[in-house]
């Protein structure tokens, strides 16, 4: 197969000869190593690449990906890191608008009657810039004779992949990890790897999130081997009997094999929080496994206050008894209920001390070290707040853990916002909206949904779905919702944008979630027969000197049991620190302040915390209101 620029402008075409998601578990060839952390089955490719920039397609270096390729004149770029951090480009920050609006037409294909796909709209872009990425790598002892992977953990926003010159895939999702298959291409000793990167495709049109538009590899890439016998894709269902007393679990396990199985063995174990061993269970390890109803007495559950975690360890064993992986899981217990029209955690009504969170670094943009995740989570709980939105697409898979260490609620978001296909000048118009009921969005938006749910399924910090943000409502979007609903009864489906087609309310999300109702809308809704418990997604909205009256909000909380809550937008300013040109002093600046043009300016920095992760006032009054919440 060959790389095809067209698929640039395919909507149905968004990935090509990518692997299956699967759970984001790590696993490692001994106890030993699973233990240490060091893992000799992985590979970082982090660090310095080749680097050629193009301004358009047309202008890119077509061929470089071939070992005899003259790279002579290529720069060099840091993975993970923004193109535009790098100084190629142009820096430019909007919210609904799309950022060609006003210099490039476009529409999405197949919208407005089009029955042509619209070829060349983003292929022939004059706006879409290229990076062309190369390194060499020679495989670690621990991956050679072995099948290997190479995993992507984010790519903004169309990759085209290349091993030794053979062309091996295609990925669009920009915060969506991609993974493909290197093992028929690898070679002894030396290989080299080429990625190309476009700034736009048709992934561009589900993803008009209120942010800085960067382009790159912006997270961490890996080679990962397989061995013989792998656990490729877990399910666990940590469940809870109704009377929160006996936690039942519940396991599917997919296994690959490169030899035959006969004599292998599964051995799951699982061990409380001091390593006491509360049950074990051996099965043969062949294909698709279901180890059902294991019983935990007098389980510890997981909340905000007890992030009680068990440990499950899964180990493969080959014929003659020799571990060959070990995957170690954390587990929390927990039951999420909906009933009475109010949601419930272990049996108590829930309320949710929430922030809306971008991934941010004042000097790297949304390439985030676990320092400041960590320094964030610190911030959460000397602060009160007990949930997070991934606003508006998936995060770093660190994030997760420590959410799950740390008893943070989450509302796990898909990569989907089109609002500026039904939103025009602050009219609602969506005439052009997608994915709407079109069939040709209908896979590109499943997959991300289902690509969001076998990655994090086994998070017991997540306790909702979010289909996407400010994305108008149709038939793809009620199929998104209904994909969660086949596949994971243990958690509630979240999705704002229902309110603007109230056609769809009765099939989308289990929750009333506004953004910025004020609080009489809110009682207004709840004094009338109202269906669904209520959240608020954003609200505050925390631009300047704001978040006054948040008592207006919480005080609901104690007349309407169906209140439970929301999301303050959001936490973190999105600035930059950049050296002034008259001063010589590092400051930080915001859209518009690098001449993008159009630009919604300020509006960048709107976060209870500045973009260098330093308190604002406004985050004193969140503090003492969630406090109050906060049990």
């Amino acid at each position: 197969m060959q790389a095809e620029l067209k698929w640039l402008d395919d909507p149905q075409t968004f990935r090509v000869n990518q692997l299956p998601a699967h759970s984001d578990h790590h696993y490692y060839a001994t106890d030993a190593d699973a233990q240490s952390g060091d893992n000799q089955l992985e590979q970082s490719l982090d660090g310095t690449w080749q680097f050629a920039f193009a301004a358009t397609p047309q202008d890119r270096p077509q061929g470089f990906y071939r070992p005899d390729f003259d790279r002579s004149g290529f720069d060099t770029i840091q993975v993970p890191g923004h193109i535009e951090l790098a100084g190629y480009g142009q820096l430019h920050y909007t919210n609904t608008l799309y950022p060609w609006e006003g210099k490039q037409y476009r529409r999405p294909a197949y919208t407005l009657g089009d029955q042509t796909g619209m070829p060349g709209m983003f292929s022939q872009g004059a706006d879409n810039t290229v990076g062309a990425y190369v390194r060499t790598f020679t495989l670690a002892p621990g991956l050679r004779h072995h099948t290997v992977t190479v995993q992507f953990d984010g790519v903004e926003e169309a990759m085209y992949l290349w091993l030794n010159g053979h062309f091996v895939g295609y990925a669009e999702d920009s915060f969506t990890r991609s993974e493909f298959d290197l093992t028929p291409y690898l070679q002894d000793g030396e290989n080299l790897i080429a990625v190309e990167v476009f700034k736009r495709s048709t992934a561009a049109f589900l993803e008009d999130q209120d942010f800085f538009r960067f382009s790159g590899i912006f997270r961490s890439v890996r080679l990962l081997a397989q061995p013989a016998i792998h656990l490729a894709d877990l399910t666990v269902r940590a469940n809870v009997t109704p009377d929160l007393q006996t936690g039942d679990l519940n396991l599917r396990l997919r296994l690959q094999s490169l030899q035959a199985t006969t004599g292998a063995q599964a051995q799951v174990t699982l061990a409380d929080a001091a390593g006491q061993t509360i049950l074990t269970q051996t099965v043969g390890a062949k294909g698709d496994l279901r180890i059902s109803h294991l019983p935990v007495p007098q389980v510890h559950l997981w909340a905000h206050h007890t992030p009680y975690l068990y440990r499950l360890t899964i180990r493969l064993l080959d014929a003659q008894g020799t571990v060959v992986e070990v995957v170690p899981v954390a587990v929390g217990f927990r039951r999420v209920e909906l009933k009475d029209k109010v949601m419930l955690l272990n049996g108590k009504r829930l309320i949710l001390n929430g922030v809306n969170r971008h991934e941010w670094d004042a000097r790297s943009g949304r390439v985030i070290s676990l320092a400041d995740m960590q320094a964030d989570i610190a911030i959460f709980k000397d602060h009160h707040i007990n949930a997070v939105r991934t606003c508006h697409y998936p995060d770093q898979d660190a994030w997760y853990d420590l959410c799950d260490q740390n008893g943070i609620y989450m509302m796990a978001e898909n990569n989907l916002e089109t609002h500026g296909t039904w939103q025009k000048m602050g009219a609602v118009e969506p005439s052009d909206n997608v994915p709407g009921s079109l069939p040709q969005w209908r896979e590109v938006v499943l997959d991300r949904a289902r690509s969001n749910y076998e990655t994090f399924k086994n998070h017991p910090a997540i306790l909702f779905w979010s289909l996407g943000n400010e994305s108008y409502a149709g038939d793809n979007l009620a199929a998104m919702n209904q994909f969660y609903k086949e596949h994971d009864d243990t958690r509630l489906t979240h999705y704002e944008g229902v309110c603007r087609n109230r056609v769809y309310q009765d099939c989308i999300s289990d929750m009333e979630s506004m953004m910025y109702d004020p609080p009489m809308a809110i009682r207004d809704y709840l004094e009338h027969d109202p269906q669904k418990p209520f959240i608020n997604c954003e609200y505050m909205h925390d631009m300047g000197n704001s978040l006054g009256g948040m008592n207006s909000y919480t005080d609901l909380l104690e007349e309407f049991p169906m209140y439970q809550g929301g999301f303050i937008w959001d936490y973190i300013d999105q600035a930059l620190w950049v050296t002034d040109e008259v001063t010589g002093k590092p400051v930080l600046r915001y859209g518009g302040d690098f001449d993008d043009r159009h630009s919604d300016y300020e509006f960048s920095g709107d976060g209870l915390l500045f973009a260098d992760r330093t308190p604002k006032s406004a985050l004193q009054e969140v503090s003492h209101y969630y406090g109050k919440y906060d049990d």
